[in-house]
């Protein structure tokens, strides 16, 4: 991971830092249960149990240790303080397909947070990199694997 600040909104930071808490004081507790259980059954060197649950404790921790390092670089976005005369980091856009004249709502996020099944895209995706600090009215062409795709910016807003 590198040293640059992780660029979070709100809702981003408080769903990181519940991962983390769920997987220190719960996942932690449960696993160390299976590993226990594990055990009992003796003989570690082919003990397919105890080696899966050994697996998945490395996974976690590596993801416990993920986690801290970007909640210690966190910068939050308030989304209530940004200028909605232009996209920012944090802020809902519709477009509008132009294409297919078909509206579509995204919020942009940080990397972290990205989720296109929840219409959130990073301000780092080739959609999101052209839509920021693009005002109401604004065309952006977003170059896609099946040509380009051109949408029309009708509204910002924070929510």
């Amino acid at each position: 991971m590198s040293n640059e600040e992780v660029i979070l909104t709100q809702e981003g930071l408080e769903q990181l830092q519940a991962e983390l808490d769920d997987l220190k004081y719960v996942k932690r507790k449960e696993l160390a249960a299976r590993i226990k259980l594990a055990i009992s059954y003796g003989d570690l060197k082919e003990n397919s149990e105890y080696h899966s649950a050994k697996n998945d404790q490395s996974f976690m921790e590596t993801r416990i240790i993920i986690l801290t390092k970007m909640l210690k670089k966190a910068r939050v976005i308030e989304a209530d303080s940004l200028d909605l005369s232009k996209v920012n980091i944090g802020l809902t856009v519709i477009l509008n397909d132009i294409e297919f004249s078909e509206k579509i709502t995204y919020k942009i996020v940080g990397t972290e947070e990205a989720d296109v099944a929840e219409n959130k895209i990073s301000y780092e995706s080739p959609l999101g990199k052209e839509l920021l600090g693009k005002t109401v009215g604004s065309i952006i062409s977003v170059n896609a694997p099946m040509g380009v795709i051109q949408y029309e910016l009708l509204e910002i807003k924070s929510v």
